[in-house]
């Protein structure tokens, strides 16, 4: 078997890392535009005022996706560019933009997966009380009906939410992220439940009011523990191990949000370990939060070794990030994922930090990208062949962009991003890609 006909290959990104613009036009303050201005968050003390300026660039760049031949372009929604406030008036620039993005990109022949939310919280429901209030699901639910209501008529692709793994642990529980918080378990309970009925209201609103017939999935981080070797036992303690959790790591884990999505229920290790902290089941709201998708996401980097993220071999190869190379994870996630949830898996996000710059001869050379993709798709090709339903794949990312609390050192993209003349140059990973989408992966 080889890749479906109809696979998307697409690329990625998220509107703070790229979009800049972030007083323009009407839009209002989220948390990252709030708290970047607090020194010693972000590296350098960067953040996403400019970024790579997409709010102003968005035709050159989806002119860029056509050349690489893109089938598919994951974009997320910047809910204080549609609703400054978060809840309330909407503003009509930040749905004119997403009108031209989205109509460029089908003009392009690029079919536009729309994620309604990629971390960028509103500031204005951050000081309400933001996922620990108990209105914060029906604030959602109230943006996801304006999306749906505006763009439905073109985007069949959606995605609810974007690694809830990251945005909880390391912007509630461990500080790292905006609004740079630590908050006890009581607390990250409670968010957890208000985002997974967030996700359950979005689904619910999304297939009662698209205009077309909606592909609704979510885009949780995915990784798997891969096993020592194909001997059974191995195997069976590496699925066992890419489910599990402790007190230290739940809000990172799979089944910590997977199996109330999926399953319809949190997983039983959740009530061992919190008891009394964890909210009674409502049948009505674990059937809200359970309803069917028709594609399970995973944003997937590298394995988790022995149950824990970063348990790697001492000199390993590494990205610019340290993250391992692990292409196995690729195999071993789609197939343990679909084994548990029984749903088609899209790789919402794979991709490496590089050392990238434009060389003397005006090209971008980075030779260890498509080394590294071509290990990761191999290993997606392996559970294609064995039969696993995977239905597309989106590079991360479409161009350099701010990493987040890492600022903008680190380097994702097929297309180099000179921030400080915002040219950009296809690096030779692009042009790769193109011959991958092109040939449908048979040249892998």
């Amino acid at each position: 078997m080889s890749f479906q006909k109809d696979f998307l290959w697409g690329a990625a990104a998220a509107s703070y890392q790229v979009e800049g613009a972030y007083q323009e036009d009407g839009k209002g303050l989220n948390i990252w535009d709030v708290y970047t201005r607090e020194p010693g968050h972000v590296a350098f003390n960067e953040n996403g005022d400019v970024a790579c300026d997409h709010y102003h660039r968005f035709k050159e760049d989806v002119a860029l996706m056509k050349q690489i031949g893109l089938k598919a372009y994951r974009l997320s929604i910047s809910w204080t560019r549609v609703i400054p406030n978060g809840t309330g008036e909407v503003n009509p620039a930040g749905i004119a933009f997403y009108n031209a993005l989205i109509d460029e990109l089908l003009a392009a022949g690029i079919e536009p997966l729309v994620t309604i939310f990629h971390w960028d919280y509103p500031y204005a429901l951050h000081c309400r009380g933001g996922w620990l209030n108990p209105a914060s699901s029906d604030w959602f639910e109230a943006y996801t009906r304006v999306l749906v209501d505006s763009f439905s008529d073109r985007v069949r692709y959606w995605m609810t939410i974007n690694e809830p793994q990251v945005f909880i642990t390391d912007g509630y529980k461990n500080g790292n992220f905006a609004p740079f918080m630590k908050h006890p378990d009581g607390d990250l309970i409670q968010m957890t439940h208000n985002v997974l009925l967030a996700h359950g209201k979005a689904v619910h609103t999304i297939r009662a009011h698209a205009k077309r017939t909606p592909i609704v999935g979510f885009a949780p981080t995915g990784p798997c523990v891969v096993p020592a070797s194909d001997a059974p036992e191995d195997i069976e303690r590496a699925r066992a191990a890419s489910f599990d959790f402790n007190r230290d790591n739940y809000t990172s884990s799979n089944a910590w949000w997977g199996d109330p999505i999926a399953l319809g229920h949190y997983s039983p290790r959740a009530y061992e370990l919190f008891g009394d902290l964890m909210p009674k089941e409502n049948p009505e709201e674990m059937a809200l939060i359970s309803q069917k998708l028709d594609f399970y996401g995973a944003n997937i980097y590298w394995s988790m070794q022995g149950g824990e993220l970063g348990t790697t071999l001492t000199g390993c190869p590494k990205s610019n990030l340290a993250w391992p190379l692990t292409p196995d994870v690729m195999y071993w996630s789609i197939r343990f994922l679909h084994e548990r949830y029984h749903l088609p898996l899209m790789i919402t996000e794979n991709g490496m930090a590089g050392h990238d710059w434009v060389a003397l001869d005006g090209k971008v050379h980075d030779p260890d990208r498509i080394d590294y993709l071509t290990r990761y798709l191999r290993s997606c090709k392996r559970a294609v062949e064995e039969g696993l339903p995977l239905i597309g794949y989106m590079h991360w990312s479409i161009m350099d962009n701010f990493e987040w609390a890492r600022g903008y050192d680190q380097r994702f993209g097929l297309i180099h991003v000179d921030y400080g003349t915002q040219k950009r140059t296809l690096k030779d990973s692009a042009y790769w890609y193109a011959t991958v989408i092109a040939e449908n992966g048979e040249n892998l």
